[in-house]
């Protein structure tokens, strides 16, 4: 692996373990656990880790970096010298300097993890795409709640990651799991 890759984790702050806690349908229950072990590849080959998180502008939002429950999740911790993003907004890319940050370190390929699937994870990931960076996202190292249908009822929480990953699939870049993605760190024999 090459330093033109890198880790792009997004928004694994600890409301998302607070509404996982509170009983909201999710899927991917062991995305933390993924998470963690991408992060410790990536950080054993001294290959580039970047961090985006959301930092509400609204008074009510549990995102806000001035909260415990805008911090970053044990899982997802960042380190001194892993590059941390704040945004305001659902893409990673819009107002942070994270494209500027990538271009200049050489960073052409994307891996993306974190959370919400449908939500910022989609957004950063489309973002990406559109200027002109190879994405792949691993599909059980995100982070996917159930949500509300616009005609009434619910989502389940697996038809929104699938719904989401066939859309990020069809147009903007290859999903892959974890072990795919840790195959690459094996060592040949």
């Amino acid at each position: 692996m090459d330093q033109n890759r890198a880790l792009l984790i997004v928004d694994m702050q600890m409301e998302m373990a607070n509404v996982t806690a509170a009983g909201r349908p999710r899927a991917n229950p062991d995305a933390e656990e993924n998470i963690a072990a991408l992060l410790a590849a990536y950080r054993d080959a001294g290959l580039p880790v970047v961090h985006v998180l959301h930092d509400d502008p609204r008074a009510d939002s549990k995102f806000r970096r001035d909260l415990p429950s805008g911090q970053p999740m044990p899982c997802a911790e960042p380190l001194a010298g892993e590059k941390i993003f704040w945004k305001t907004g659902s893409s990673g890319f819009v107002g942070t300097g994270l494209a500027a940050h990538l271009q200049a370190k050489g960073i052409t390929d994307l891996v993306i993890v974190g959370g919400v699937a449908a939500f910022c994870v989609n957004s950063t990931a489309r973002s990406a795409a559109n200027l002109g960076f190879h994405i792949e996202v691993v599909e059980d190292a995100l982070i996917a709640f159930a949500m509300p249908a616009r005609n009434g009822g619910d989502l389940d929480a697996e038809v929104v990651l699938e719904v989401t990953l066939s859309a990020l699939q069809a147009g903007f870049g290859v999903v892959l799991t974890t072990s795919a993605v840790l195959d690459r760190f094996a060592v040949p024999a």
